[in-house]
């Protein structure tokens, strides 16, 4: 019987999932298909139930559900646990459904092929504190980063991340970050802000930048956000988020079928798609 995977959001339209995990199957030679699904938030429940009903093998999850898909599955991982947040669902062997979140591992791993494992002493800020910042603040300290601030509008929502995780993290507003830019090594830009080329407005004024920072978005389509084109005008090392989506897409697929999938064999299809954003 044939197998079939999908990808849940709102939006969807700008996900290529679908491109990468049918590169996949297809160079696998698997009997398997992935398809795009509009989910809107009043429907999240009713949508979980089809594709269970449907025999929906395994699907990933995005923005806005992450974290409201939740109480809709049977079991979830140790990291999604700590994270509050889910990206990937597989059916297993009973019929139920499990919750992974490969998101911040994707990260790290597309972070580390960029500029190295070197950088793990380095101070870390984060932008954002949502369901990626927290997976994104969660796999950096498993994997041994340990100095993190978080900075968002609300600093309260970055205060319950830093109390949750494993070091002594700090929280602080926008405007503390944009103060204090300089002394920040490794910039994650996490928010959905520039997506698709959506209006973007810099969370923070980027003049105290240093130089010699690394500056990432969790953002890959375009593949240059506003937020990186204006790293790059101060001079820092940028990196883009498509290596994260590739890494955390491995990951998934990982799960799924047991095996894990070349990063070569779907990269400058990626690339070419994104040709020009």
């Amino acid at each position: 019987m044939r197998s079939w995977y999908a990808v849940i959001g709102d939006p969807i339209e700008h996900s290529m999932s679908p491109l990468m995990h049918n590169a996949w199957m297809a160079e696998e030679n698997r009997d398997a298909s992935y398809i795009p699904v509009h989910v809107l938030p009043e429907n999240l429940e009713q949508s979980v139930v089809a594709l269970k009903t449907l025999g929906c093998s395994g699907w990933n999850i995005t923005i806005p559900h992450k974290e409201k898909i939740i109480p809709y599955l049977d079991e979830l991982d140790e990291s999604a646990q700590k994270m509050g947040a889910v990206n990937t669902v597989v059916k297993q062997l009973d019929g139920t459904y499990k919750g992974y979140n490969t998101d911040g591992l994707g990260f790290v791993r597309s972070l580390e092929k960029e500029v190295g494992n070197g950088h793990r002493n380095k101070r870390v800020l984060v932008i954002g504190a949502g369901g990626a910042a927290r997976g994104i603040a969660f796999a950096l300290v498993a994997t041994g980063y340990t100095h993190i601030t978080i900075a968002n509008r609300t600093v309260s929502k970055a205060k319950v991340i830093c109390a949750e995780l494993d070091i002594e993290a700090k929280a602080i507003s926008l405007n503390e970050a944009a103060e204090q830019l300089e002394q920040f090594e490794i910039l994650v830009q996490t928010t959905s802000a520039g997506l698709n080329n959506s209006e973007f407005t810099l969370p923070f004024s980027m003049k105290q930048l240093s130089t010699t920072a690394i500056v990432a978005d969790i953002v890959y389509n375009p593949l240059m956000t506003p937020f990186l084109k204006e790293a790059k005008k101060k001079g820092a090392t940028v990196v883009t988020g498509l290596g994260m989506f590739i890494h955390q897409g491995a990951l998934a697929y990982s799960y799924w079928t047991g095996t894990y999938p070349k990063a070569e064999v779907v990269s400058d299809l990626l690339l070419e798609q994104l040709g020009g954003n």
